[in-house]
């Protein structure tokens, strides 16, 4: 197993690492005072809903301990449903509900919750269990997402979500994440999930990994995600493109999902979007990120902004990555910069 990667082949690839993403495009580009936009969920849905950006529908919202104790009735008429802490963080608080056996609720991963466990998640949420830095919480309930079938046979039960890197409002980089077994049904790569990097020009998969390893096929359905199409491409970058007017941050992930009903919902957004996009892509973030900043043109209008990465982003689908296999003769390694 090869572990070691010289620093001369990760520029040479264009790779971005975490200390120049923080410095040279979230601390320069990403005003603080528009953080809460992004990091409170609840205010991102709220916000994006008003500027016209589909999102799932807010179904409840859960602020003090006490109205714990009144969930019952609100659930009750519901047989299907997402919880989220609204200042949550990786994928953790979150409870996905697909269906109810009697008095328990389903969860994605066929495991059964009792009312009293739901109000027990609910409380853990309000108490900050899962925010960022311990803090108080708020829950919120809304639509659980009916995935596209065009993702069936290559996700493991939960539903699959497309990361797009958004830059200066341009959506330069993009990958689907399939839930796995191992994941607990939730597309979070850090918890198992599989990433597929996705041609910014057409939304077909180039690459695929988990755990940041390349892999040919899905680890629980065995079927292969090399020749996936997402559908509503231009749609979906046209709604990670206005993110960036709704918010104004220069350097964003958006997190998108196809729903089978309504077509493609915003999820959430991120601040301070995770790295291992490159590596679903083969690809690093450096070029695409110059290239913007070096544009004399500006594209103002959102359309325009798709129409131009579109084609000048897109590449021919290529073989799973080779990011990871060692040249014939490996050049003296040289500092990190």
């Amino acid at each position: 197993m090869k572990e070691w990667i010289s620093p001369f082949r990760l520029r040479r690839r264009g790779i971005l690492g975490m200390n120049r993403r923080n410095v040279a495009y979230i601390t320069r580009y990403n005003d603080r005072s528009r953080y809460p936009l992004v990091d409170d969920k609840l205010k991102t849905k709220l916000v994006a809903a008003k500027a016209g950006v589909t999102v799932p529908e807010l179904l409840h919202v859960i602020r003090t301990q006490h109205e714990i104790e009144t969930i019952d009735g609100i659930l009750a008429g519901l047989d299907q449903f997402v919880i989220k802490p609204s200042q949550g963080s990786g994928g953790k608080g979150i409870l996905v509900i697909v269906g109810k056996d009697g008095d328990a609720f389903v969860k994605s991963s066929g495991a059964l919750l009792h009312p009293i466990d739901v109000k027990r998640h609910l409380s853990n949420i309000i108490s900050g269990l899962y925010s960022l830095g311990g803090r108080t919480d708020i829950a919120f309930v809304e639509s659980l997402v009916v995935a596209d079938e065009i993702f069936k046979n290559v996700s493991y039960e939960g539903v699959p979500d497309i990361r797009l890197i958004v830059f200066k409002g341009y959506p330069i980089m993009g990958m689907l994440r399939l839930a796995t077994k191992r994941s607990d049904g939730k597309a979070n790569l850090h918890q198992g999930a599989v990433g597929v990097g996705l041609d910014i020009g057409t939304g077909r998969s180039i690459a695929a990994v988990q755990f940041n390893r390349p892999i040919d096929d899905h680890p629980d359905t065995g079927n292969p995600v090399n020749n996936i199409q997402v559908p509503n491409w231009r749609r979906m970058l046209i709604l990670a493109a206005r993110c960036y007017d709704v918010t104004q941050l220069g350097y964003l992930g958006a997190d998108l999902v196809l729903d089978k009903r309504r077509g493609p919902l915003l999820l959430e957004l991120n601040a301070r979007p995770g790295l291992t996009i490159q590596v679903a892509n083969d690809e690093g973030l450096l070029p695409r990120l110059r290239h913007i900043e070096g544009l004399e043109e500006i594209h103002v209008s959102v359309d325009e902004r798709v129409d131009y990465v579109m084609q000048r982003f897109a590449k021919h689908r290529a073989p799973v990555s080779t990011l990871w296999e060692e040249p014939a003769a490996q050049p003296q390694a040289a500092g990190t910069s």
